[in-house]
């Protein structure tokens, strides 16, 4: 591969919009969260147009709350004014899960039903995370391929609503499963990562490939074991982050674009 090509080298997405986001009722009642606005667009668009900056070709969003209101508005191709550049193409494609099994499937539930239509590499963000500045380099991708890891997260300095952290760094990029009393450092999952889909296989996962029965079930357990056995790496982000959790959060951020000159 020339340096050129390399350079421009990406995998698919997969984007988590299945949510009910009970916090943010009742603006969560009649619009999914990832629609609401943020500074003038839909939340999730700001994942699509990074995506899209970057070379991503394809990117999955997942749906159960109200989905259709996300695939009606985003269709099957993000960003139509850069049609001339193949290369910014975005095809977007989708995994109902409210249609195939009432509701969603939770996170490692999600993907796992998601993984046919993605590559043996992807990457993963929530689309309630407003992540204005994060780059989804193609330069990580690459890092990441050529490790034996299992997954590489973006932590975050620990907000208000969740001090404890989730997960330790150790000083050579690994990320750590930190006992309930260890005094290290913990930061917070920003819900964007690189992901092999290795993970979702025995024996870290032991949902059936493409999640055919509808599995329930959440990422954090497979993370922690793939941390257990040293296969997850991680580096701390320091950029513009919000968890969009709640009405108040949502706010806040709108009145920054209200404030701005």
């Amino acid at each position: 591969m020339s340096s050129s090509a390399a350079s421009h080298h990406q995998v698919p997405a997969l984007l988590l919009a299945a949510g009910r986001g009970e916090r943010m009722r009742p603006l969560t009642d009649t619009t999914p969260k990832p629609l609401l606005p943020v500074q003038g667009q839909p939340l999730l668009q700001w994942h699509l147009a990074a995506l899209q900056e970057a070379g991503v070709e394809q990117v999955v969003i997942n749906t159960a709350w109200l989905g259709a209101q996300i695939s009606d508005h985003f269709l099957g191709v993000f960003g139509l004014q850069r049609l001339m550049d193949k290369r910014k193409q975005l095809s977007i494609s989708y995994s109902h899960e409210g249609v195939d099994f009432g509701g969603a499937l939770e996170t490692a539930g999600g993907i796992a039903r998601a993984l046919p239509q993605l590559g043996p590499v992807f990457w993963l963000a929530a689309g309630d995370v407003f992540a204005p500045d994060f780059v989804f380099d193609s330069a990580a991708v690459e890092a990441f391929e050529a490790s034996d890891h299992l997954a590489h997260l973006w932590l975050v300095p620990n907000p208000t609503h969740n001090p404890r952290g989730d997960f330790g760094l150790s000083a050579d990029g690994l990320a750590r499963n930190l006992l309930a009393d260890d005094p290290a450092p913990r930061y917070t999952y920003s819900t964007i990562a690189l992901l092999r889909a290795e993970l979702f296989t025995a024996p870290w996962c032991d949902i059936p490939p493409g999640n055919p029965s509808g599995i329930k079930a959440p990422l954090a357990p497979l993370l922690r074991r793939a941390m257990d056995n040293g296969r997850v790496s991680a580096q701390l982000y320091t950029g513009r982050w919000t968890d969009v959790g709640t009405p108040e959060r949502l706010a806040e951020l709108n009145s920054f674009s209200s404030n701005a000159p």
